[in-house]
């Protein structure tokens, strides 16, 4: 068994993501004045077996689909491109990505125990999105909601309960950015796949309205971030120098021109490298902001 292959099965490029939820989840709790490592660390073991899930899910159908055959790969798009090459077998990569998912189960049902019946409308609803997203919600016309919510939203919200053992009106404030922001992750990276989707019998958002549109509803997204980290601000909903995340706004610009000109490739794919990176750094701002709070 090549190891190799399976690590890069999991697209580990984009587990970073689960890194920062988990990072600025925790940061919030300590911010409201609850910590327990050992949930934060169980509780991100967790996150991390579900994003694996989904990636690897995604590859799988993705190629049953014949979606994978037909696309362009690039960085940020086009799965792993180990399926279409034959590296490896569909049924062993659908094995890996179920058995992820069940090693999940078990730390979801723990914390339901120790922290309360509470969190489990929330691992249901995590546990949709993770088992339905490419074979249904794709479907559905508006799938980018499902990646927002259970790979955005949704985790800071798990890992600020496991810690907490409630919800907070500032703690879902402080989700509603990860939800927006991952969501448009997801939908400016589906702008090189329009084709292959629609072929597939997909509907995702720049299919349903068009590129343009789906460009003009991701750069309004983005300015609703930072609008709301303003608004949450002054609301005295999150610290103050929850306003460092501001610094990402030259990103979402660069980001922005890409969205707004699809079909200029020289714009659209620094477009989406600069997208990948005002998602992680603005919750690791976001995170800092929090830290910084605690401590001044």
């Amino acid at each position: 068994m090549n190891l190799r292959l399976w690590f890069l099965e999991t697209r580990p490029q984009f587990l970073l993501l689960s890194v920062v939820l988990s990072f600025l989840g925790t940061c919030i709790a300590w911010y409201d004045g609850t910590f327990h490592l050992g949930y934060a660390l169980l509780a991100f073991l967790g996150l991390l077996l579900c994003h694996i899930s989904v990636n690897v899910l995604n590859d799988y159908y993705d190629y049953k689909s014949g979606i994978d055959l037909h696309t362009r790969r690039t960085p940020f798009s086009g799965g792993s491109g180990l399926l279409p090459a034959a590296v490896l077998k569909p049924m062993p990569v659908l094995q890996l990505g179920l058995a992820c998912f069940l090693l999940a189960v078990p730390i979801g049902i723990y914390f339901v125990l120790v922290r309360g019946w509470l969190l489990l409308p929330l691992l249901v609803v995590g546990a949709i999105c993770i088992l339905l997203y490419t074979p249904l919600l794709t479907r559905l016309g508006w799938v980018e909601w499902s990646p927002g919510i259970g790979m955005g939203a949704l985790p800071i919200l798990g890992i600020y309960f496991v810690q907490s053992g409630e919800y907070t009106v500032p703690a879902i404030v402080a989700s509603v950015p990860s939800g927006i922001l991952v969501h448009n992750l997801l939908l400016l990276n589906e702008f090189p796949d329009t084709e292959a989707d629609r072929a597939a019998g997909r509907k995702t958002l720049p299919i349903t309205i068009g590129k343009r549109g789906a460009g003009i509803v991701y750069s309004a997204l983005l300015g609703a971030v930072y609008l709301w980290i303003f608004v949450a601000v002054q609301a005295e909903l999150m610290p103050a120098f929850s306003l460092i995340a501001l610094l990402t706004l030259p990103l979402a610009i660069k980001a922005i021109q890409g969205a707004l000109q699809p079909e200029d490739e020289n714009k659209l794919m620094p477009a989406m490298a600069n997208n990948v990176l005002l998602v992680l750094l603005t919750q690791l701002l976001l995170s800092m902001g929090y830290i910084a709070g605690g401590i001044f």
